[in-house]
């Protein structure tokens, strides 16, 4: 039911702000309603198959741009959702020896990747499979690039924060994802990328002990990447200076009240507790409890 939506111009250029390498020269995305596009050359056969977003190839500058933005490399599995006829997912494989999934619920799209990526020689790298986006599994991929509309963005949303594992990136074209703002965002003229990283969910009461001896305990709020709280060091309140989530990763700095020197933490998330990344400040695992 949901098609990648891309627009291929043959030159583009960069904002003077963005901080990319990329020389493209004059680009322009198209008119935000898409009343400026004429779709009747991709039309299908199939009378009972209703596209949501048409397809329009993705500028193979753009392609790259995204890979680049994900950092994607030869140890990450990339889905690619809506993808067309595929040259995200073979871009990576060619380019960046990157295992790679496309789904898509357009047959004659899948057909067309599947020719692609073995007319390229990576076609062992790939696959491609007819699926709706709403119910197909994409909980193993490190990577997953987006060309959709905010409003299915918006509706996979809770998909991707619940199967996909923390850390995984997420790049889309043109479109972002509703509230949950993204951890970068680049623009190429009126050409938007952007990335979100799965962060994981750290909301809850947690302790544990310090290497110098003193309980830590901290009350996280969490919306998204964003953390908010309170903290306690044996028993009595203490200040939770900064908390930054990124991916599994946790860090907090925690001042006492009667201590000008603040100690920080930097935990990864691993299930129900919070390990020492840096073994100097933590000696006990942080686990989560339940206050009467």
């Amino acid at each position: 039911m949901y098609r990648e939506l891309s627009f291929d111009h043959d030159d583009y250029s960069i904002d003077a702000d963005n901080e990319s390498d990329y020389d493209l020269d004059d680009y322009a995305l198209s008119d935000p309603n898409f009343s400026d596009l004429n779709f009747d050359d991709y039309s299908i056969d199939e009378p009972d198959i209703i596209l949501d977003v048409p397809f329009v190839p993705t500028d193979e500058k753009v392609v790259h741009a995204m890979l680049d933005l994900a950092e994607v490399t030869s140890k990450d599995i990339l889905y690619d959702l809506g993808c067309g006829d595929g040259r995200i997912v073979v871009a990576a494989a060619m380019h960046r020896n990157t295992r790679g999934i496309g789904i898509d619920m357009d047959p004659a799209r899948i057909a067309d990747a599947m020719e692609y990526a073995g007319n390229a020689g990576v076609e062992y790298m790939v696959n491609f499979f007819e699926g709706d986006l709403l119910e197909a599994d994409f909980s193993q991929a490190t990577v997953v690039t987006l060309y959709l509309l905010d409003l299915v963005n918006v509706e996979l949303r809770p998909r991707l924060l619940d199967e996909l594992r923390p850390g995984t990136r997420i790049v889309s074209h043109a479109f972002d994802m509703g509230d949950w703002k993204p951890d970068k965002h680049h623009s190429f003229g009126s050409v938007n990328l952007f990335k979100w990283i799965v962060p994981a969910k750290v909301a809850g009461t947690w302790e544990w002990q310090a290497t110098s001896g003193e309980t830590y305990r901290v009350e996280l709020k969490q919306k998204y990447q964003k953390i908010t709280g309170n903290a306690w060091i044996d028993d009595q309140p203490a200040q939770l200076k900064n908390a930054l989530l990124n991916g599994d990763m946790l860090e907090l700095v925690i001042k006492s009240e009667t201590n000008s020197r603040p100690k920080g933490f930097v935990m990864r998330c691993e299930g129900k507790q919070l390990v020492a990344a840096d073994d100097d400040q933590q000696a006990t695992p942080a686990i989560k409890i339940t206050i009467p």
